[in-house]
C-alpha cells in the first residue's frame, strides 16, 4: 500500500511517501529547486519519493493533501469582508492566486505524478491542516498513547488544537481559531524585529537571550488576553494581517516607541528587549496550554507538532517544569511535515490500520529520509569534475575528520540520507570544534554570512549528554534547549552593561563557549550509534583525541539557501565560503587543493537574497 503525502502553498512544500504504514522517503522541495521555504507544488519531491519507494507505475493507492484548500478559502474570503472596505486590497491580491493555482490541486496531483511515472493514484484525500500536524506528531511517535497538542500560524481555521491520541486514532478535543494565533502573534514581532515572517522566527528566538522582558507587561495589557487554560484572545486593533499586507500597523508601531526595525540595519536595544518579552509570553502560553492539556486528557506522555514546536526555549521548559513524564517533538514540524502526518493519518485513522510503539523509539528514521548519494557515484562526478579529492576507509575516515576538526578547521559533512526537516543533523552539516574561542564568529561571519548573535548548536553523543547539559534524556532532533553543566560555566562578566552585542557575543562562557549560548544554555543534539554509526564515530574519535565527546554542527547552507541537497549543491558552497574541507561520503576534498571557481563569491546572494 502506497500514501502519498503532501504540503504546498503556503511555505515549505514537501511531499512523503508511506509504504504499508512506515515512512519510507519525505523530502522539501527547496532542497531542490534551492528556493528556501519553496511553496510551490512539490513535484521534485514527489518524483524523489516515488523513485526512493520503487513506486511502479500506477503504483500509488491514495495521495493526500495536507489540508482543506476550499474551507481555507471560505475563511480567507469571510476574513476580508468582515473587515471590509479595509481588507479589499489584500482580497484582491489572495484572489488570482487562489483562482490560478491553490484551486487546482487535483490537477497539480496528477500531472506531478504523470511526470514522475507514477501513472494515477488510486484515490485522493484532503486532511485538515490540524489533522495533519496532530498525526505527524502522535503516530511516529514511541507511544500508545499521548496529549497532541500542535500550534502554529493558522491553518483553515484552527491556529492551536488539543487532542488525545490512542492506539491508531487521534482524536481533536479542542481548537482555537484564527484570527487568535500564537504562531501569527510570535511572526509579528518577528515582522516588527526586522526579520522575515515565516523564516526568521528561530533568529527572534535566538536574539531573545540577549534582551530584557521590559515590555512583558506592555504585551500583557494590550495585546493578548490570556486565559488559565492557555486559551488567549488577541487585541487585533494592533494587528495588521487580517485585514492589510502587514503582519502589525501603526498602533502597534506607537505601542513599542517607534517603527519597525527595517531589515540588515543594526540591532538595537529594543529589538533584543523585544524578542525576549515576546518569549516570555509564549513560553507562558504554552506552560499554561499544557498543563491544560494533562488535566483534560490525564496523559503522561506529550507529542508536539506546528510551527511553534520549533521553539526548542520553550520546549525545554515544558521538558523541565511541565506534568508530562515524556515528550515527543515531531522533527519536521512545521508545514513539512504535514505531508508525512497526513499519509500517516490515512493508513491509520482512515483505513484503521494498527500500529505499533514500543515506548522508546519513534519511526522517524532519524529523521534521515531524503536523497542518498553512494560514494562510487560521487567519486564518478568528482573524477568528471576533476576536483582532486582523497579516500579513506570506514574507521580511518572518522579518525581523519576528527583530526582536522581538533586542528581547527571548519568540514563540511555529506554523507547518508538528507534530513526532512529544518535541522541538519550530521548528513548535511557544518562541524567545528566546540572548545574553540573564536568559532561562533568564524562560523557566522566567514561561512554563514549571517548575523553574529545567533547561536550554535551541539552534536554530543548520547551516552555523554548529561556530561555537558542539564538534561536526563536524549535530543536527537535539536528540539529542547537545556542549561550547560554550571561547573563547566565560566563567572559572568561583572563589567558587561548590556548594550555591546558583538562583545556579549564574543565572550567565553564556559569550556566549550562556541555553543554556550549567553545565558548559558544550548540547542542540543544527541548522536545514537544506532541512528547515525557514521557521524557518532566521528565524535567518538574527537573524544579518543581531546577528552570531549562534542562539536560544533550547524546546517550546511549559507543565508538564504537552503540546506545542500546535492554533491554539486555541497561542493559550491564549500567553494564559496570559508570552508577548510568537504566530506564527500569517504571522500575528502582540500580547499587548497581545488581548482578556482570561475563565479565569483558573491553571485548566491543576487539568486538567494539576504533576509
Amino acid at each position: 500500500m502506497n500514501i502519498l503525502g503532501i504540503s504546498a502553498y503556503y511555505h515549505d512544500s514537501a511531499a512523503c511517501l508511506v509504504q504499508d504504514g512506515k515512512v519510507t522517503a519525505a523530502a522539501q522541495e527547496e532542497r531542490f529547486t534551492r528556493r528556501k521555504h519553496d511553496s510551490a507544488f512539490p513535484a521534485n519531491a514527489v518524483r524523489y519519493c516515488l523513485a526512493e519507494g520503487g513506486v511502479a507505475e500506477n503504483g500509488i493507492d491514495a495521495v493526500v493533501f495536507y489540508d482543506k484548500p476550499l474551507t481555507k478559502f471560505a475563511r480567507i474570503a469571510k476574513n476580508y469582508f468582515s473587515v471590509a472596505p479595509r481588507g479589499l486590497q489584500p482580497f484582491l491580491m489572495a484572489i488570482p492566486l487562489w483562482l490560478q493555482e491553490k484551486l487546482w490541486i487535483p490537477t497539480d496531483i496528477e500531472n506531478a505524478l504523470r511526470e514522475a511515472g507514477g501513472g494515477r493514484a488510486g484515490n485522493l484525500y484532503f486532511c485538515e491542516h490540524h489533522e495533519s500536524h496532530a498525526a505527524s506528531a502522535f503516530f511516529p511517535s514511541p507511544f500508545q498513547s499521548a496529549a497532541v497538542l500542535t500550534m502554529d500560524g493558522v491553518g483553515e481555521w484552527a491556529t492551536t488544537s488539543l487532542g488525545h491520541g490512542t492506539g491508531n486514532r487521534v482524536d481533536i478535543l479542542e481548537e482555537l481559531h484564527f484570527p487568535h494565533s500564537l504562531g501569527l502573534l510570535y511572526s509579528a514581532f518577528t515582522y516588527f524585529t526586522g526579520f522575515r515572517v515565516n523564516s526568521g522566527e528561530y533568529k527572534l528566538m535566538g536574539l531573545a537571550p540577549y534582551g530584557e522582558p521590559k515590555y512583558v507587561d506592555r504585551i500583557l495589557d494590550n495585546l493578548i488576553d490570556i486565559r488559565d487554560d492557555g486559551s488567549f484572545r488577541l487585541n487585533m486593533d494592533y494587528f495588521g494581517y487580517h485585514d492589510g499586507l502587514t503582519m502589525t500597523n501603526d498602533r502597534f508601531a506607537r505601542l513599542f516607541d517607534g517603527p519597525a526595525r527595517a531589515p540588515e540595519t543594526d540591532m538595537s536595544r529594543r529589538e533584543m528587549d523585544l524578542a525576549r518579552s515576546i518569549q516570555v509570553v509564549t513560553e507562558e502560553i504554552v506552560l499554561k496550554q499544557v498543563a491544560h492539556a494533562a488535566k483534560v486528557t490525564g496523559e503522561k506522555n506529550l507529542c508536539l507538532a506546528g510551527g511553534v514546536a520549533l521553539n526548542c526555549v520553550a520546549n525545554g521548559r515544558i521538558l523541565r517544569e511541565g506534568p508530562f513524564e515524556n515528550v515527543w517533538i515531531q522533527p519536521a514540524a512545521g508545514d513539512a511535515g504535514g505531508a508525512l502526518g497526513a499519509a500517516l493519518h490515512i493508513w491509520h485513522q482512515v483505513q484503521d490500520n494498527p500500529r505499533q510503539a514500543d515506548g522508546k523509539t519513534d519511526t522517524m528514521s532519524g529523521a534521515y529520509l531524503g536523497l542518498a548519494y553512494p560514494d562510487d557515484v560521487v567519486a564518478e562526478w568528482l573524477d568528471h569534475q576533476r576536483y582532486p579529492y582523497r579516500t579513506l576507509d570506514d574507521g580511518e575516515l572518522e579518525n581523519e575528520v576528527a583530526r582536522l576538526i581538533d586542528e581547527q578547521n571548519v568540514l563540511g559533512l555529506f554523507q547518508g540520507r538528507m534530513e526532512f526537516g529544518p535541522r541538519a543533523l550530521g548528513n548535511r552539516s557544518i562541524v567545528g570544534d566546540a572548545r574553540s574561542v573564536k568559532m561562533q564568529s568564524v562560523l557566522n561571519l566567514k561561512i554563514k554570512y549571517r548575523e553574529s548573535f545567533r547561536p550554535f548548536a551541539p552534536s554530543c553523543m548520547e551516552e555523554r549528554i548529561g556530561d555537558f547539559f542539564d538534561i536526563d534524556r536524549p535530543s536527537p532532533y535539536m528540539l529542547l534547549v537545556a542549561q550547560v553543566q554550571p561547573d563547566r560555566c565560566l563567572p559572568p562578566d561583572e563589567s558587561d552593561d548590556g548594550t555591546d552585542l558583538f562583545k556579549r557575543v564574543s565572550r567565553p562562557r564556559s569550556d566549550i563557549p562556541a555553543i554556550t549560548h549567553v545565558d548559558y544554555s544550548a540547542r542540543i543534539q544527541s548522536v545514537s550509534e544506532q541512528t547515525n554509526p557514521r557521524y557518532h564515530g566521528i565524535i567518538k574519535a574527537f573524544e579518543e583525541r581531546t577528552g570531549y565527546g562534542i562539536i560544533i554542527n550547524t546546517s550546511f547552507n549559507v543565508r538564504g539557501e537552503p540546506i545542500v541537497c546535492t554533491p554539486e549543491d555541497a561542493y559550491r558552497c564549500f567553494m564559496r565560503t570559508e570552508m577548510d574541507y568537504l566530506v564527500l561520503g569517504n571522500h575528502i576534498l582540500e580547499k587548497t587543493a581545488q581548482p578556482a571557481m570561475d563565479i565569483e563569491k558573491e553571485a548566491w546572494q543576487e539568486e538567494f537574497p539576504l533576509d
